[in-house]
C-alpha cells in the first residue's frame, strides 16, 4: 500500500517518510514547500509540489500514484501566530483539511492518520489528559484542530473510512543530523538561537499555577513520533474491508511526563556545556499553563511506547544544529 505524506518535506514528515520507508511501506510527498525542503527526501521518494489546498492537484497526485492512504501532516501550527493570523490558520488548517478529505473521496482513499495537537485541550483541570478529557482549545490553532477531528469523523462515518486521529504532544529532537528543527517558533530552536547570538533565552510566563511558575508540557522524541505514525498505519492496513468495520481512534502521542520549562533549560546547560542565564518575560496568548497526556490508550492500540527521554531530545537537536552550521 501507497502513502500519501502531506507535509513530507518538513521537520515531522521527513522523519515519518524515512521510518515508512525503513518498514519498505512506499511513500509519496505533497508539499507545497513553503517550510519543508526538497533536500530532506531520500531521492526515490516522490515528490508532488501542490499545496492541500489545490484540490485538483491532490487528486491528480492520489490517482497517478495509486495511493491507498493519507499521512496529513501539512498544515500551520504556532499558537501566538494563529492569534495574530486566525483567518489564516482556518484556510490553511481546516479548507485545507476539507480540500484534502474531498479528494480522497474523488480518488477512492479511504484511510487516514491525522496529526492533531495536545492544544484541542485548552487549559486542563486534570494532572493527565486522557482521549476523552473535555476538549476546550484556547487558540485559533488548537480551534482548527478541533475542527480537522470532528470532520475527519464525520466523513469516516458517510464513507467507512479507517483513520487514527494522533494528538501530539510537544515535539523535539533530530533523527538525523540533516533533520533537525529549522523552525524559530519552537523552545528548543528558540533557545539554542539566544545563545548563539550571545543572548539571555527567553521563558515565557513565570507566574503560572506550577511548581517554578513556568509552563509544564510533555515532550515527545520526533524519532518515537514517527514510530507511532508507522505503527498507526500499519493498524489502519490491517483493518477489515467489510463495511460496518470502519476503524477510528483519537490517540495521544506524548511521554506522560510533565517538564516545566525552566527544567528544560537546565537540560540546555548541561546537553551544551554552557551555562547562562535566561530572562522571565510575559506570558504569550494561548499558552495553557499544564498539559501532560496520559498515554496508556496508545500502549494498548498500536503496541507503542516512546522510548527516549529528555536528554535525547535536546542531545539529538543540539547535534543536529551543530551539523547544520558546519
Amino acid at each position: 500500500m501507497t502513502w500519501l505524506v502531506t507535509g513530507g518535506a518538513g521537520y515531522i514528515g521527513s522523519h515519518v517518510v524515512r521510518d515508512l520507508m525503513a518498514a519498505g511501506m512506499p511513500a509519496v510527498v505533497l508539499d507545497d514547500l513553503s517550510s519543508g525542503r526538497r533536500d530532506r527526501l531520500p531521492e526515490r521518494v516522490p515528490l508532488v509540489e501542490a499545496s492541500v489546498l489545490d484540490t485538483a492537484a491532490v487528486t491528480a497526485g492520489l490517482r497517478s500514484h495509486a495511493v491507498r492512504g493519507v499521512i496529513h501532516l501539512a498544515g500551520k501550527k504556532s499558537v501566538p501566530e494563529s492569534v495574530e493570523r486566525p483567518l489564516h490558520y482556518y484556510e490553511q488548517n481546516v479548507c485545507g483539511f476539507a480540500s484534502l478529505l474531498t479528494a480522497m473521496a474523488a480518488a477512492g482513499v479511504d484511510r487516514m492518520v491525522f496529526s492533531s495537537s495536545a492544544s484541542v485541550f485548552g487549559t486542563p483541570s486534570v494532572e493527565l489528559v486522557d482521549e476523552d478529557t473535555p476538549t476546550h482549545p484556547e487558540s485559533p490553532y488548537g480551534h482548527t484542530k478541533l475542527a480537522c477531528e470532528w470532520m475527519l469523523a464525520d466523513a469516516a462515518a458517510t464513507r467507512r473510512m479507517h483513520w487514527a486521529c494522533l494528538r501530539y504532544f510537544n515535539v523535539v529532537g533530530a533523527g538525523a543530523a540533516e533533520l533537525g528543527d529549522t523552525s524559530e517558533l519552537n523552545l528548543i530552536p528558540l533557545t539554542f538561537r539566544a545563545l548563539e547570538s550571545g543572548r539571555a533565552p527567553q521563558v515565557f510566563g513565570g507566574d503560572y499555577p506550577t511548581r517554578d511558575g513556568s509552563c509544564i508540557r510533555d515532550y515527545v522524541h520526533v524519532v518515537d513520533l514517527a514510530r507511532a505514525h508507522v505503527a498507526a498505519l500499519q493498524r489502519l492496513e490491517e483493518a477489515p474491508e467489510e463495511p460496518g468495520a470502519a476503524y477510528g481512534r483519537v490517540l495521544n502521542v506524548g511521554r506522560g511526563v510533565g517538564v516545566t520549562v525552566k527544567e528544560v533549560m537546565a537540560v540546555v546547560a548541561q546537553v551544551t556545556g554552557r551555562p547562562f542565564r535566561y530572562e522571565v518575560i510575559g506570558r504569550r496568548p494561548g499558552d495553557p499553563a499544564h498539559i501532560v497526556g496520559a498515554v496508556d490508550r496508545i500502549a494498548v492500540e498500536l503496541d507503542w511506547k516512546a522510548e527516549l527521554d529528555l536528554h535525547d531530545m535536546v542531545r539529538s537537536a543540539w547535534e543536529a544544529r551543530g551539523s547544520a552550521r558546519r
